[in-house]
Order: C-alpha cells, then structure tokens, then sequence
C-alpha cells in the first residue's frame, strides 16, 4: 500500500451546499473515506459563476480538500464521484510531499486569517 499525496478540487453544486452544507460535506466525506484517504485538509475554497454549463449547472462551488490515500484507489474515487448525485467533476491531482505540505500550511495560514496565500514566501 503506497500512500500518495493527493489535491482534489470537487465542483458541487452551489446551491446545494447553501441549504446544506453539512450534507455535501459529509458526502464528498464518505467518498474519501470509502477510498481509506486520510483527509488532512477539506474547505469551501471558490463560489460563482462557470466559464460554461457543465451538466447544466451555470453555478458551482469548488470544495478543496488535500488527503492523503492509496495510489490504487484512483479509479474508485473517480468512480464514486461519477455516481455521487452532489459532486459535479472533480479534478484530481498527485503532489510530492515537498509541495503538499507547502500546500496544506499555506492553506491553513490563509483560513486562520494569517498570511495571506499570495504574500507567503516561496517553500523549495
């Protein structure tokens, strides 16, 4: 069982997570976890508008979460987003470690209110 560093960006509806939020949170939840990912990270990252309709939402919410899981569980977390009624698309991406954690601390500074994201020094 090798352990990867995975990003992923799930699109879901917006107005969805407005009357329930905790339900798409816990959705997108039970998907990680039916996978064995270990989420080290999860918040509501962007809401607006879509640069073009994708399965006729023109609306859409981009939930980030940063885990990590199994390397061969790709294909079951690809598949269980395809039959999930609250995720859109989702856009999955492998990290090095190095990066991930970059990432993760990056992140969480930005939602405590600390550095901002793009003020943050460069990490290599």
């Amino acid at each position: 069982m090798a352990l990867k560093n995975y990003e992923c960006m799930f699109l879901v509806d917006s107005g969805r997570f407005a009357v329930d939020a905790r339900g798409t949170e816990e959705a997108i939840g039970e998907i990680l976890n039916r996978c064995g990912a270990e989420v080290i990270l999860k918040m509501p990252w962007q809401e607006g508008k879509l640069a073009y309709p994708v399965d006729g939402h023109k609306k859409g919410l981009h939930y980030l979460t940063l885990f990590t899981m199994d390397g061969g569980q790709v294909t079951e977390l690809n598949r269980l987003c395809k039959l999930s009624e609250v995720v859109i698309r989702q856009l999955l991406i492998q990290h090095p470690s190095q990066i991930f954690n970059a990432m993760v601390e990056a992140c969480r500074e930005h939602h405590a209110g600390g550095t901002p994201a793009a003020e943050a020094p460069a990490v290599f």
